[in-house]
């Protein structure tokens, strides 16, 4: 395998723990993802898979278990460190894509750059490029509002990509979509992600999508099985 972007080793989650009550979500999770691998994460709702892309991506914190993002072990991390990492590292979509409404398809590309210092005319630029890989270059000046439920994803898709991450996570990005915008948005997406060599985890309930990535695993039991 190539470098490991991503590694879960043994990772474990519960919630109200210690308590009475406690629900065990991650029952150690051992995962590792190499850069340039797309894989997919199959798992039926309530089974956690957006608690392990929470973990995954710095959001939440492990119970137990090693969290490794480029070779860096981030559990015990600062949250400050654990902020940076994810801001540079780390791209997420999701299944709605939360755009900015009163912002241009560019300007939604361009504000994460401009947090993380990067100039406005190099954003710009980023954005632009973007863009032109996904096929709306012309949208560039649209607000979200005026632009189709495809065409938000993708600028989703972009945003995610801004800040040139080297891990990215996907919550059902094809979900809230109808089948023939599902498959050319996840072309997308598959075009972003071999075009950057980032490692790419991405949780969905079409299996026709899943087969098209370089692994499914599945999430079962709170534990991780070969798809």
């Amino acid at each position: 395998m190539s470098e490991a972007m991503l590694k879960l080793a043994g990772v474990e989650k519960a919630y109200n723990k210690g308590k009475a009550n406690e629900v065990s979500v991650l029952s150690g999770i051992d995962l590792t993802i190499g850069a340039g691998e797309m894989v997919a994460l199959v798992a039926p709702s309530g089974a956690g898979k957006s608690t392990l892309l929470h973990i995954a991506g710095l959001l939440d914190t492990a119970d137990a278990g090693v969290v490794e993002i480029g070779g860096e072990d981030m559990v015990g991390r600062s949250d400050r460190r654990r902020t940076i990492t994810r801001r540079q590292e780390v791209g997420f979509v999701y299944q709605f894509h939360h755009l900015l409404p009163e912002f241009t398809a560019e300007e939604n590309i361009v504000l994460p750059q401009l947090a993380d210092g990067i100039s406005r005319k190099v954003a710009e630029a980023r954005a632009a490029e973007l863009l032109s890989q996904v096929g709306i270059a012309d949208r560039a000046g649209h607000r979200p509002n005026a632009m189709s439920g495809g065409e938000q994803q993708r600028v989703a898709f972009c945003r995610a990509l801004a800040n040139s991450p080297r891990l990215l996570l996907a919550d059902e990005p094809t979900g809230n979509l109808d089948p023939g915008t599902s498959d050319q948005v996840f072309a997308a997406l598959m075009e972003l992600v071999r075009g950057t060599g980032l490692a790419a985890l991405i949780a969905t309930h079409n299996l026709e999508l899943a087969a098209r990535m370089d692994r499914v695993v599945k999430l079962e039991n709170g534990r991780i099985v070969v798809g």
